[in-house]
């Protein structure tokens, strides 16, 4: 068969895995694997900074169910990821990042960029490995992808000095792994799968969660959580990954009732990791006193936080499926709708702040209005297009805003709260479906990558931008001034301000693309509608007032302050 090169051996173990593009910042070190790529048609989307290209990779996972690829430069290219590697590894995303390194023959002599760069990346991903010999490339990257999505998905690392991929090797010599992991997922402990059902069927306001780990477990059983859900007539709350995942939630608004879970008094819970997105199980999101049915793949996660009345090791859609054979078999249909009535109410009851901040006059418009407008838009023109929302304040508007009419369709950061993730997920989720994308952010994160819109424009990604733009650090600003009024009323605040409604619309006029300034909320839906004529990476830049927040901006606020006055 010939010599190949480590680059070439990584191509091929990629192409086995069917990786269709790969996110990159090329470099001297990683070289051979850009010429593999193409030689065996692997797209490669090339970008001004490694942080926003393992974004893109995380995003690509969320949405295919597949591992992202991420590949980086020695040195400085794997360290710029820091951040976006734990990104995945707290929101549970399979990325394989591939990182290049000075040449092992030159090992403790000095050689270009020859940083810790294995002992960084251990801290950041689940599993970490360096390749010393070019013949076991396909080996290790197929152990990348079997830890990348093991029974919990995550980020993995692999590093390859600069000399092991550009050493030759008789392919003949080489070995491709075969049947080297399996998709099954792991079933319910049968005695546990009664009790569970049994406590379902006797409560009189049960609920489920659907929690962003039931993503990649939930596939095999998709129809049986519908099935569950509409026999026992259960309210659901969805974290963000899972919204859409069962149901449109326009016609299934059941599916969108996370509010409701303080009236409930048991809770299935599926793939859910009960930190603070979701009250850490406890008041006032959940009733004090609610008995919860925990199940995750992952055995670490229950009992974390929120106590589990039945802990179930167990795929979300396996564990589903097995609790509504048990349910089927042992009661009828539920036909009582007052339960589900009164979840409704409460649901709203929960939205109550939020539509006033959508609804609300005033010039300049407030935050939560040019969400709501945006979200018309989506619900009229934009049904199938991805949304991404980032931002600190921004975020928490839009993404309250908008409708889940399919499954991964709102894309937005995990538990580490990273803002600036806006232009990676979005570059990541064109190239996982090529739907267009709405990005939403604040105008402080949109200044963390904004040069990627060169990235976009360069690959044809029908991206556009929605700035909800405050001219500061928003979330933290309005927070503080609830923390600490009296301070900063007295003496100011302390840099958080940006310079005042910054021209940022002027930046697609380098690729033309479509930018626009916008001051009224009649005026934001007709300015995207032209953005989308345009057809190439755009800006609408919403001049947004400096005092509404958000219910979750005011609640961290609240908390600072109560931090503040207990010790």
């Amino acid at each position: 068969m010939g010599k190949v090169d480590g680059g070439v051996l990584f191509a091929k173990a990629l192409k086995k895995e069917n990786v269709e593009c790969v996110f990159t910042l090329c470099g001297g070190h990683i070289m051979p694997i850009f010429y593999g790529l193409c030689e065996l048609g692997i797209r490669i989307i090339d970008f001004r900074h490694e942080c926003t290209a393992a974004y893109a990779a995380d995003a690509h996972a969320r949405i295919t169910g597949r591992p992202g690829i991420v590949l980086t430069t020695a040195g400085p290219g794997v360290s710029n990821t820091v951040s976006a590697m734990l990104e995945s590894l707290h929101a549970g995303n399979p990325v394989i990042h591939i990182g290049g390194a000075s040449p092992v023959r030159e090992n403790e002599t000095g050689p270009l960029q020859d940083m810790p760069t294995l002992a960084v990346m251990a801290d950041c991903t689940k599993w970490a490995r360096k390749i010393y010999a070019t013949e076991r490339i396909p080996e290790y990257v197929g152990m990348a992808f079997r830890h990348a999505l093991d029974d919990f998905c995550g980020p993995v690392y692999l590093e390859v000095g600069s000399d092991i991929l550009a050493k030759k090797v008789d392919e003949d010599r080489v070995m491709f792994p075969i049947n080297y992991r399996t998709v099954a997922q792991p079933h319910g402990d049968p005695a546990l799968i009664e009790e569970a059902a049994s406590l379902l069927i006797n409560a009189e306001c049960p609920a489920l969660v659907l929690g962003n780990g039931a993503r990649y477990s939930l596939e095999d059983g998709k129809d049986a959580v519908a099935e569950l859900v509409e026999y026992l007539k259960l309210p659901v709350g969805s974290q963000e990954l899972a919204r859409g995942l069962i149901k449109d939630e326009s016609v299934s608004p059941q599916y969108n009732m996370m509010s409701a879970m303080g009236g409930a008094d048991v809770v299935l819970a599926l793939g859910v990791d009960f930190d603070y997105r979701i009250g850490k199980g406890k008041p006032p999101l959940f009733n004090k006193d609610v008995r919860i049915i925990q199940a995750h793949p992952d055995k670490t996660k229950i009992g974390y936080n929120a106590p589990a009345e039945i802990g179930i090791v167990g795929g979300a859609g396996a564990v589903a499926k097995q609790i509504l054979a048990v349910v089927k078999s042992n009661s009828g249909k539920k036909e009582d709708l007052t339960w589900l009535r009164k979840a409704g109410e409460l649901a709203e009851k929960g939205l109550r702040y939020w539509r006033e901040g959508f609804n609300a006059e005033g010039n300049p418009m407030s935050p939560g209005r040019c969400a709501a407008e945006v979200a018309k838009f989506l619900d009229a023109e934009g049904q199938d297009w991805t949304v991404v929302c980032d931002g600190g304040d921004a975020s928490q508007w839009i993404k309250t805003a908008v409708t889940a009419h399919r499954p991964y369709q709102v894309i937005t950061f995990g538990p580490n709260g990273t803002i600036g993730t806006g232009a990676g997920f979005s570059i990541g989720a064109c190239a996982a479906n090529y739907k267009p994308v709405l990005y939403y952010t604040g105008d402080g994160s949109f200044g963390f990558y904004a040069m990627e819109f060169d990235t976009m424009a360069r690959f044809d990604m029908p991206v556009v931008c929605v700035i909800s733009n405050d001219s500061a650090w928003g979330m933290i600003k309005l927070s503080e001034g609830v923390a600490r009024g009296e301070y900063i009323q007295e003496k100011g605040h302390s840099n958080v301000d940006l310079s005042h409604m910054r021209a940022y619309e002027k930046m697609p006029e380098m690729w033309g693309g479509h930018g626009e300034r916008v001051t009224a909320p009649e005026e934001i839906i007709p300015a995207i509608q032209r953005a989308v004529a345009n057809g190439k990476p755009s800006i609408i830049n919403v001049q947004v007032d400096k005092e509404n927040m958000s219910p979750v901006t005011r609640s961290f606020g609240m908390a600072m302050k109560a931090y503040g006055e207990s010790y």
